[in-house]
């Protein structure tokens, strides 16, 4: 199975403007935020889900951690997503918390599925229930569900369309012993929102919080 790694940064760069961080979760972080992360990083994830190291985003808190990682099915991609740690040990209003998780999730859809007048609401039910379905306490959920559609001309007109579904969303983990949240379920829970966007089985016998994306598009090359 994977092992989740991943770069930490506490820089005051911008969205756009992502670099390594000096710090990767060592001494010069707050002990809760070190805690945190060594979570992330010991965590165990199902074969079919292959995480990366990625630079973290450096103006959204004093101290950030990403990881990036994408459903694989050989050498093809089933949907990809990126997952990053904020924490400010001063607080934040908006966030009621001293930690903030803050996501992104893209896959491929058949256009008929994408037209699904209902599927923003489902998409969206499928995050705030991989996070029930692990018991996790949250708050201050919000976010976007957006479809999009690609047509093509031209000389491209031989491609056929396609349609994509992104989920963009952030919450707050509830702080446990030491200030400290469970951030290595939180990572499960956002590894089963991959996995039931891909169109994945559940991971094991019994673990009915996957329900599979119907009339999927075919595994994308990679």
């Amino acid at each position: 199975m994977a092992a989740a790694q991943g770069r930490l940064s506490d820089g005051t760069g911008g969205m756009d403007d992502s670099k390594e961080g000096d710090r990767d979760g060592g001494g010069g972080a707050p002990p809760a935020f070190q805690a945190a992360v060594q979570a992330l990083r010991n965590s165990r994830l199902r074969p079919q889900i292959e995480i990366d190291p990625t630079p973290a985003p450096q103006r959204l808190a004093p101290f950030a951690y990403a990881l990036e990682a994408a459903v694989v099915d050989g050498d093809q991609d089933l949907a990809d997503g990126r997952l990053v740690l904020l924490h400010d040990p001063d607080g934040h209003d908006a966030w009621h918390g001293t930690f903030r998780l803050v996501t992104l999730v893209r896959a491929e859809l058949e256009p008929e599925m994408a037209a699904d007048p209902l599927l923003p609401d489902v998409c969206w039910s499928w995050l705030t229930g991989a996070l029930q379905a692990r018991g996790l306490t949250y708050g201050e959920a919000s976010g976007t569900v957006t479809r999009a559609s690609s047509h093509y001309f031209g000389g491209l007109s031989e491609r056929p369309s396609a349609s994509q579904i992104e989920i963009r969303a952030s919450w707050t983990p509830r702080e446990g012993l030491g200030g400290v949240p469970d951030t290595a379920a939180h990572l499960a829970s956002w590894c089963d929102l991959l996995a039931q966007v891909a169109g994945l089985p559940p991971a094991g016998p019994g673990d009915a919080s996957i329900v599979t994306l119907p009339q999927r598009r075919g595994p994308q090359s990679r």
